[in-house]
């Protein structure tokens, strides 16, 4: 008798209609031109939400692309699992507004969990347990950050490199005897968490009426409730800690990185993940670079890359993909996905 296992069943991504390109950075940054910021993160565009658009709303229309799929109604969802650091309200949870607004049961499930760049990863490690507990026959994971919400229009450290966006990721229970989601390995060390960091706006320390700007050596202007990145260290955090991780879950599982087809890392920017790669010796061909068209999305960043590579036919059934995710946090997960989508 062959076990349930866990799998990914669809992935479908939303991206915001407004789109700011490195030729309109570079007007606003005399300095740098749109040639220089390509070339220096791989960006070329990155898609904004409206002042009036929510994560909630990329949200809701990353699964209604989802469900266009036809590869499951609304009513089959047990459990939705809403990854996001820019929830519409402290309370009531996003992920209740959501449940309603998709149409989905009331016996279904439905919470928010706080997480960035590593996101995704452990959003497939919960939705991994409640389908083979048995407590859910049908996931809805959904990722989506509207970060530059939290940007200061001068600072472009952080401005050049985030973009908005939500991706809906189906998770469900197949009968197989092989593993097709796991194993998984995790990482926390809040000793990084002042490296990237919104310092205001939470019940530590609320917001600040009229704050002040403050620019940095490199000419960036903030305020304390704006978003600040610590690139350089960000960076090192970066490079310590994901070979450390992609050597532990190959170790764990027992594979090599030769019988990896695709590695799918967190799309922090082009510079760090070239750099990466050519550390874990991995062969280009089969390591994914998917930001040049929408930006680092934060918890995004791993289902977008997998359903490019999928669109492009490059991603298919049996292919064995390794997905590492790393940074706000600090925080760092990594896991394997025999693809059966």
């Amino acid at each position: 008798m062959q076990n349930i296992q866990a799998a990914i069943k669809a992935i479908a991504y939303h991206l915001p209609d407004k789109i700011l390109d490195n030729h309109q950075l570079a007007q606003e940054f005399s300095t740098w031109s749109a040639e220089k910021i390509e070339g220096k993160i791989g960006i070329q565009a990155r898609h904004i939400a409206r002042d009036d658009e929510c994560a909630s709303d990329l949200a809701f229309k990353a699964a209604e692309k989802l469900f266009s799929q036809k590869v499951c109604n609304p009513s089959d969802i047990d459990f939705l699992l809403l990854c996001t650091q820019s929830p519409d309200y402290f309370l009531p949870t996003t992920a209740c507004i959501l449940q309603t607004r998709l149409g989905l049961q009331k016996s279904c499930g439905a919470l928010d969990f706080n997480l960035g760049c590593s996101g995704f990863v452990y959003g497939l490690g919960l939705a991994k347990g409640l389908v083979e507990s048995g407590q859910a026959r049908h996931v809805l994971l959904i990722t989506a950050d509207t970060y530059s919400k939290f940007i200061h229009p001068q600072d472009r450290s952080v401005r050049t490199l985030f973009g908005d966006a939500a991706a809906a990721t189906l998770i469900g229970g197949v009968e197989s005897d092989e593993c097709l989601l796991g194993p998984f390995v995790y990482g926390t060390d809040g000793t990084g968490a002042n490296n990237l960091i919104v310092p205001t706006g939470g019940l530590r320390t609320s917001s600040v009426q009229n704050p002040s700007l403050t620019e940095d050596s490199d000419g960036n202007k903030r305020t304390v409730n704006n978003l600040y990145m610590n690139g350089p260290e960000i960076f090192n955090f970066s490079l310590r800690v994901v070979p450390q991780t992609v050597s532990k879950l190959l170790s764990v599982s027992g594979k090599r990185l030769d019988m990896i087809d695709f590695f799918v890392f967190h799309q922090a920017n082009h510079f760090m993940l070239e750099y990466l790669r050519k550390k874990l010796e991995i062969p280009a061909n089969r390591f994914c670079i998917s930001m040049r068209d929408c930006g680092n999305t934060v918890s995004s960043t791993i289902p977008i890359a997998l359903d490019t590579l999928r669109k492009e036919g490059k991603l298919q059934s049996g292919h064995l993909a390794m997905l590492v995710g790393f940074g706000v946090g600090y925080s760092w997960g990594a896991t394997l996905v025999r693809w059966a989508a």
